[in-house]
């Protein structure tokens, strides 16, 4: 069984896959708000509600937390699954519980200290997240045009640097480590002389060597076949294996 929440970091073989895929578009949202008295909202949501939404609205209402994380295209499941994010942050520091169901249909809570965020991680896989506590910070009347302005600051930054009007599924490959430090998987790409490369209809963006775009086409072999070279051109030029972000489902195992 595999669980679809936006597909936005997703790429389907082309002969397809094998089992059951549940998709949680049309899962019953839940929604509550708990104000505590430190001036921060522990925010309920469905998982299956948009996360560009959610950081639009919760801006809206002055909610402070999810600002960072405009742009980002996913549901609000898949998002705290993967824990996304980028240099604005990452969804995993607003969590506050995770509520989700076994493969055998048995609900279980998690709390933050329960959950193993890490880089593009969650430590829940196997789950299905059905619902989202999330910790923000109610901002004063006075603040609020300052937190629209940031969400503005974050988008802008965004589309500037990144092929945001492209069909892609985001950035290809994480961020890798390079003694002990985080690296931009685009700039190497980038400095291996990748950008451009070209097969079929997948091309490596000249905005941002992160990100396979496509055209018409385009088949998911000839992504695949791109990202494998790039990541040969990477290895040969820097010694560094790229690991990919994007999740490739196939048929078998």
């Amino acid at each position: 069984m595999r669980v679809l929440g936006d597909g936005a970091n997703l790429l389907v073989a082309d002969e397809g896959i094998d089992g059951l895929v549940v998709s949680l578009e049309r899962l019953e949202p839940e929604s509550a708000e708990v104000e505590h008295g430190d001036g921060s909202v522990t925010l309920v949501r469905g998982a299956g509600l948009s996360l560009p939404r959610l950081v639009t609205d919760t801006v809206r209402e002055g909610l402070a937390g999810l600002e960072g994380l405009a742009g980002v295209p996913a549901s609000l499941g898949g998002a705290v699954m993967m824990n996304a994010g980028g240099a604005f942050g990452q969804i995993g520091d607003a969590v506050a519980f995770v509520r989700a169901l076994r493969a055998t249909g048995e609900p279980v809570s998690l709390a933050r200290g329960e959950i193993e965020f890490g880089y593009r991680r969650s430590g829940l896989a196997g789950l299905i997240v059905t619902s989202v506590g999330l910790r923000l910070r109610r901002v004063a009347e006075g603040e609020r045009a300052a937190l629209r302005e940031r969400l503005k600051e974050v988008m802008a930054s965004k589309k500037a640097s990144q092929p945001m009007g492209a069909d892609s599924a985001g950035c290809f490959f994480k961020n890798p480590t390079i003694d002990g430090s985080r690296v931009s998987a685009g700039m190497l790409i980038d400095r291996a002389g990748c950008k451009g490369m070209r097969v079929g209809g997948a091309e490596v963006s000249a905005v941002h060597a992160n990100f396979i775009v496509t055209h018409a086409d385009c088949t998911a072999t000839d992504i695949l076949m791109l990202a494998e070279r790039v990541r040969e051109r990477v290895r040969t030029a820097h010694g560094v294996s790229l690991e990919n972000e994007v999740v490739v489902w196939r048929r078998g195992p």
